[in-house]
């Protein structure tokens, strides 16, 4: 029987091959780290091309050789990925230029000129700032101004979700869901922009470079002879368009109605909503493509997220590092000790964790900050403080969703790696006053794809049916009323005034030093 999906998940710190029953089990799993980015310069983060496809390939055969008869039971392949990671293709699908990775900070200094008129016009709305950003941060723009030779060369630009698709298939192709990143992206009509938008003028890219667009939970192409060698695959298997990973989170959490809010903890933290509806939280930042077909995700994000964690224990983890080898455990699962020793509050320790410049808000001076430090602290308090920060950072998105959306938020669903954490998730209840819902299996992401093709495959008859049946909670956290009214008085009096009383020092500092990041 074809009763299973094989989900390919490749995020920012691993890529996994999850073969998925219709019931929402992982039957079976591989996972290799990404351990192996490339930093030639400060702020630059690049990855070779040929390397994910490789990690890939080698889950792919690993989690299908566990069981002789698993690939013959493979209905179909989806593909979910990292998002607004980008690299160039020649026509024959080899790749030019290493991956530019989504946290890459490097920035193009003379992008295109726009039109007068379009110049006139985002004056008059007062966003020219944001939109000289964008070609300033636009990867397209930057191989344009510095390695044009590879820019000229390019037959395609794609994502790594467009990568994986053409080696899987062999077809310039990519999901509509997927389209995340400095593109000529329009999501309102869910395609790429009219020839005639702005968004050809402010990036170095002309149409026949970009790939041929599938809608979520259709057929993009078929397992190709040369994939399916690669990766244990039967050739001629189906391949489905998903939907990038936070998106394939929000479905595999169960967060399809705008008063579920669904937190994504991982190396970037989100907070989305489902809507039927196109919404902008801020104005020229538009929701992204939903993998549910027709509906989009307003998000508000966290460029850093539960980056800080990773970033605390290589700075003050040592100690957990050494018993985590003695013991065989990870070393996030030895900070629980760090927060049972602190009270709610870190005893007055805040941290703001505007790590990186937004789009819009933070600015391009954002700067993270600590205040409240005294010599009761430890590196538990810091620890405390990282978290909570997130979780109000976290707090004030929802606040940006529910006023765009008209919907007031009842209840949370958390996934990714942080959220495998009692504590956390007890703190984050508690931060929000909203109960929060840890699901089933911490793979949400290869489940919400695996979601998108069973439906797509006619293997459940709808996403309502998919979601019942792939879908549960595996533990409610409720807030604690005491915590909650600290929580209220620090977010309200101390967090919310923070950033902007600090935003002209970070502007001074930016200026005087001259570095951005």
């Amino acid at each position: 029987m074809k009763d299973l999906l094989l989900a390919i998940d490749l995020g920012t710190q691993s890529v996994r091959a999850l073969a998925v029953s219709l019931t929402g089990d992982i039957v079976a799993r591989a996972q290799r780290a990404l351990m192996d980015y490339q930093r030639p310069q400060p702020g630059w983060v690049e990855h070779d091309g040929d390397r994910f496809w490789a990690l890939t390939a080698a889950c792919c055969k690993q989690a299908l050789c566990t069981d002789a008869s698993l690939s013959e039971r493979i209905a179909g392949v989806v593909v979910t990925t990292q998002r607004a990671s980008i690299l160039p293709l020649d026509a024959q699908g080899q790749c030019l230029s290493p991956a530019i990775i989504w946290m890459d900070q490097r920035r193009c200094q003379q992008p295109p000129r726009l039109a007068a008129p379009w110049r006139a016009a985002f004056a008059a709305a007062g966003v020219s700032d944001t939109i000289r950003g964008l070609q300033h941060d636009a990867e397209l723009n930057w191989w344009a101004e510095h390695q044009p030779e590879v820019h000229a060369r390019a037959h395609k630009f794609v994502l790594l979700s467009g990568l994986l698709h053409h080696r899987l298939t062999g077809r310039f192709a990519d999901s509509v869901g997927c389209q995340v990143g400095y593109l000529p992206f329009e999501a309102r009509v869910r395609g790429w922009a009219p020839r005639w938008d702005w968004k050809w003028q402010a990036l170095a890219v002309r149409p026949e470079q970009m790939v041929d667009l599938v809608p979520v939970g259709q057929l993009l192409g078929e397992v190709s002879a040369q994939a399916a060698e690669a990766t244990a695959l039967p050739p001629g298997t189906p391949v489905v368009a998903a939907a990038a990973d936070k998106a394939c989170e929000v479905l595999g959490v169960g967060a399809l109605l705008p008063h579920v809010g669904a937190l994504s903890f991982g190396t970037t933290a989100t907070i989305n909503i489902t809507s039927p509806r196109y919404l902008e939280h801020t104005r020229f930042v538009p929701p992204y493509p939903a993998a549910v077909p027709g509906q989009f995700n307003v998000e508000v994000h966290i460029s850093r997220g539960l980056w800080l964690v990773s970033w605390f224990k290589e700075q003050f983890g040592q100690a957990e590092c050494e018993a985590a080898k003695r013991l065989g455990v990870s070393p996030e699962s030895l900070f629980e000790d760090l927060l049972r020793q602190t009270p709610p509050g870190a005893m007055g320790l805040t941290m703001t964790p505007t790590w990186s410049p937004g789009i819009r808000h933070p600015g391009p001076e954002a700067k993270g900050a600590l205040i409240g430090l005294g010599d009761v602290h430890t590196r538990a308090h810091l620890y405390r403080a990282l978290l909570e920060g997130l979780a109000y950072g976290l707090r004030a998105g929802r606040e940006r969703l529910e006023r765009c959306s008209g919907v007031p938020m009842t209840e949370l669903r958390a996934s990714g790696g942080g959220s495998q954490s009692d504590l956390t998730l007890q703190l984050t209840a508690d931060v929000f006053r909203l109960p929060v819902a840890r699901a089933h299996t911490h793979d949400t992401s290869g489940l919400g794809a695996a979601m998108v093709g069973a439906v797509a495959l006619g293997l459940h008859p709808g996403m309502a049916a998919a979601q019942a049946s792939m879908t549960r909670v595996q533990r409610w956290f409720e807030p604690v009323p005491a915590n909650a009214d600290l929580y209220d008085a620090l977010y309200r009096e101390v967090y919310q005034p923070l950033y902007p009383r600090l935003s002209p020092l970070l502007q001074r500092l930016r200026r005087i030093t001259g570095y951005p990041g």
